[in-house]
């Protein structure tokens, strides 16, 4: 059903992130109503990719089910993760080694970048936001918290372990070398934003001159942080190597987390009293990812570069992993360039990638489209900008993927490989 050529389904997925934007403190009714319409539509008037009814919501579920449950077990985890890391002291520390004036808010935002290209990119945003948290005395500047999403975006594009949509591209066929190619964009738009988003949080809250009195290393808890981030790197890249198919069935970069935080627990306890508002944060996110996964894109325009720029703009509103398994099952696209626009462009919106509804969790205040867009216009500036450099510099080379591959993948299937997303979106 349509209406005006536009299947009903995109235009109430268009209401629900429009009513996302206006309504930004109460994200997490308006995502919930938007899911329930959704699918109430889906099952009275139309149907899940081809099959209707309830069979095709419950086949739907069965395809997404280890996706969201990943996605749960990150946030939640690296909440607590984060409190772990605050209370290291690390943050409290790094006024002694970063410059005092808008430079030293530059070489964070570096940090994040090159955590995120072996890191999830949850966990370089939380990361970068805590820190940010202890340097700017809690004062933080919306426009370099769209600064840090977009460096944990920014560094895990062009890393087959930096980000779920490279992943997929590596066990669908893509070489590591042909992602390696984003960061020729990736780090001409960190240039761009970087010095932008740092300049403007040294012009709204200068940066801590000196540590804090009494600050210290706290070794057990950045162990703690340690042990959790290499539980869930050890989980993805163990069942990579040996049995890829796990990853399909099991939610295992979650578990991996959560078996971490309850051995470390009996060392040093958690912030439990951290998982209620984080759970309403984690909510809204799998809210909105299964809206986007209910969508009927059944097809994308012809491969090219001005297809791949547009998808950068559609992945700030749509979850990037369908739109990665689209675009690998169709083949024809230059692999550098889709994973730089996939990765990167939901760093435009708050709500458009993982990154930037966990750091949400933390400053609330990021939650407003408008106030998003407009102290974090340099975002978008960036990504054109970093996306034509790459065009000049190595030219558009599309690539055509083994189609037998392609269709046994589990990235052909729209499943996630990897830790969720470098947006997973929106």
């Amino acid at each position: 059903m349509s209406i005006a050529g536009i299947p009903v389904d995109f235009l109430l997925f268009g209401l629900t992130l429009l009513g996302v934007a206006l309504f930004h403190h109460h994200t997490l009714r308006v995502a919930l109503t938007g899911l329930a319409v959704i699918t109430l539509n889906k099952l009275l008037f139309s149907d899940f990719a081809g099959v209707a009814g309830a069979d095709g919501l419950v086949r739907l579920l069965s395809h997404e089910w280890v996706t969201l449950a990943n996605l749960l077990g990150l946030l939640l985890g690296f909440a607590l993760l984060a409190d772990h890391f605050e209370r290291s002291g690390v943050p409290a520390l790094l006024p002694k080694y970063l410059p005092d004036d808008w430079k030293g808010g530059f070489c964070l935002l570096l940090l994040v970048f090159f955590i995120s290209s072996f890191l999830d990119n949850i966990a370089a945003a939380m990361i970068g936001g805590t820190m940010a948290s202890v340097l700017y005395k809690k004062r933080v500047h919306i426009g370099f918290l769209a600064g840090i999403v977009a460096a944990s975006n920014a560094g895990g594009s062009g890393s087959v372990v930096g980000d779920t949509t490279t992943t997929m591209m590596w066990i669908a066929g893509v070489k590591p070398g042909q992602v390696f190619e984003a960061y020729v964009a990736a780090g001409t738009a960190m240039l761009i934003f970087g010095v932008l988003a740092a300049r403007q949080q040294h012009a709204y809250q200068p940066i801590m001159k000196d540590k804090p009195e009494g600050a210290r290393l706290h070794g057990s808890r950045l162990a703690i942080v340690a042990i959790i981030l290499a539980s869930a790197i050890a989980g993805n890249v163990f069942f990579n190597l040996t049995n890829p198919a796990v990853l399909d069935r099991v939610p295992v970069i979650g578990l991996a987390v959560w078996v971490a935080i309850a051995l470390t627990s009996m060392w040093r306890r958690p912030t439990w009293s951290l998982l209620p508002e984080a759970f309403k944060g984690s909510v809204f996110l799998l809210s909105l990812v299964m809206c986007a996964a209910m969508m009927p894109v059944q097809h994308l325009p012809a491969a090219s570069w001005q297809t791949a720029l547009g998808l950068g703009f559609v992945s700030a509103v749509f979850d990037n992993i369908p739109l990665t398994a689209l675009a690998l099952r169709q083949g024809g696209y230059d692999w550098g360039f889709l994973a730089y626009a996939v990765g990167f462009g939901g760093s435009m919106i708050w709500f458009g990638s993982s990154a930037g509804v966990a750091l949400s969790n933390m400053y609330p205040e990021a939650r407003s489209v408008g106030a998003w867009l407009k102290a974090g216009w340099h975002i978008a500036l960036s990504y054109v900008v970093g996306f034509f450099v790459l065009l000049l510099v190595l030219g558009w080379h599309p690539d055509t993927l083994d189609k037998r591959k392609d269709a046994s993948s589990p990235a052909a299937a729209g499943q996630t490989q990897s830790t969720p997303p470098a947006l997973s979106k929106p």
